[in-house]
């Protein structure tokens, strides 16, 4: 008898995106997982729909507007990027507890090691998960992350239309003012 062999798609061949990183960083910004788009051209928020790098220009963190393709430029600003979970999906619920549990130490120390003053949790999924906590507000979060001030801020993705541009926007803002307060201190 024949044993059924389980399906791949696309995504399950897709490699995970490279951390945009270095020490001391203002803030990293922390997305749940890449998404298709992303890990197909090796570049972070790279999906049509994703508002993620004008939000950012808009509030303030760059002068210009960054293309995905130039996304290492980033870190010109004090700013980096990572993921919590390295494996592509086209959305970020397919995602398993279990691919969380497996990340959350290593990711953790990812950003002891990098020390920047500021993480920035894109949703509050990923917090979610690794904390085990579901009350989660958005904003700043009352417990360091890695050594870290957390921060949660809405998801950019093309997907998640409950906030709009400018909802983002002024949501990032609040962070990029935090951010230049904790700069000149």
């Amino acid at each position: 008898m024949k044993r059924p062999t389980p399906s791949v798609t696309h995504s399950d061949s897709l490699q995970g995106l490279p951390d945009i990183l270095e020490p001391g960083l203002s803030v990293v910004f922390c997305g749940i997982n890449p998404g298709v788009r992303a890990a197909s051209t090796g570049r972070h928020f790279a999906g049509r729909g994703n508002r993620f790098w004008r939000a950012v220009h808009l509030a303030g963190f760059t002068p210009q507007q960054i293309r995905p393709e130039d996304d290492r430029t980033f870190l010109q600003y004090g700013c980096g990027l990572t993921t919590v979970v390295s494996r592509p999906t086209a959305r970020a619920d397919e995602l398993s507890q279990w691919e969380f549990d497996a990340a959350a130490a290593e990711f953790e120390r990812k950003i002891e090691r990098h020390a920047p003053r500021y993480v920035a949790f894109l949703g509050k999924m990923a917090l979610s998960a690794m904390s085990g906590k579901r009350d989660i507000c958005w904003g700043p979060q009352p417990a360091a992350f890695g050594g870290a001030r957390a921060w949660v801020l809405p998801n950019p993705s093309g997907l998640n239309r409950t906030f709009s541009l400018d909802v983002l926007v002024i949501a990032y803002r609040e962070l990029r003012l935090a951010v230049a307060t904790a700069d000149s201190v």
